[in-house]
């Protein structure tokens, strides 16, 4: 893991430390073991989506104010510079890599990521969130589950829903799926 990659479990800890938790009161928070909270912390793993919404909500904050804040007068994402944050459940890997299309901002309306699904990746079960969810699949299958029911996505499908539904979705093809997903307010 790069320098990069370790700096969410950076700022995990120093929030979880700044709200005078330990360990154990942040991993019974977020419903996720304290092994697997340290080795977040550490970098030696990432969590996956719904378990960062977890320890996020846990926290009192949104998942995007752990990531990187980078300055809000770069107006211009260029390919292949832009920030990546991989998620994975513990028995499979990576399963997602989000690519941030726009900087993460903490005074931002809106959160613009391409989700990057691993075949078999998925977000390990439901989760709900305050706002508005928008996806637009590029390319790849993608299985969207929205309050227990599930929608098989193509290329040139798109969704919006309310984010305060249980949602979560999975790759369930033999490709790398690509979903343009925006977000208000910020939630990854």
């Amino acid at each position: 893991m790069s320098e990069r990659d370790n700096s969410l479990g950076v700022r995990i800890r120093h929030r979880r430390i700044m709200k005078g938790m330990r360990l154990a009161d942040l991993a019974e928070a977020a419903q996720c073991s304290e092994s697997m909270l340290s080795k977040i912390e550490h970098g030696k793993a990432n969590p996956s989506l719904k378990t960062l919404h977890r320890i996020a909500k846990a926290l009192e904050l949104s998942a995007a104010a752990l990531f990187d804040q980078l300055d809000d007068s770069e107006v211009i994402s260029r390919a292949g510079e832009r920030p990546v944050q991989e998620f994975s459940n513990v028995r499979s890997g990576t399963d997602i890599v989000l690519e941030a299309l726009a900087p993460h901002n903490p005074d931002s309306l809106l959160q613009a990521n391409i989700h990057i699904v691993h075949p078999g990746g998925h977000t390990d079960g439901e989760y709900a969130h305050e706002g508005e969810d928008l996806g637009y699949v590029l390319e790849g299958e993608l299985e969207l589950t929205l309050d227990g029911e599930k929608y098989l996505l193509g290329p040139g499908d798109s969704f919006l829903f309310r984010s305060e539904r249980e949602h979560g979705y999975r790759n369930p093809g033999t490709t790398v799926t690509r979903v343009i997903w925006i977000n208000t307010p910020p939630s990854f």
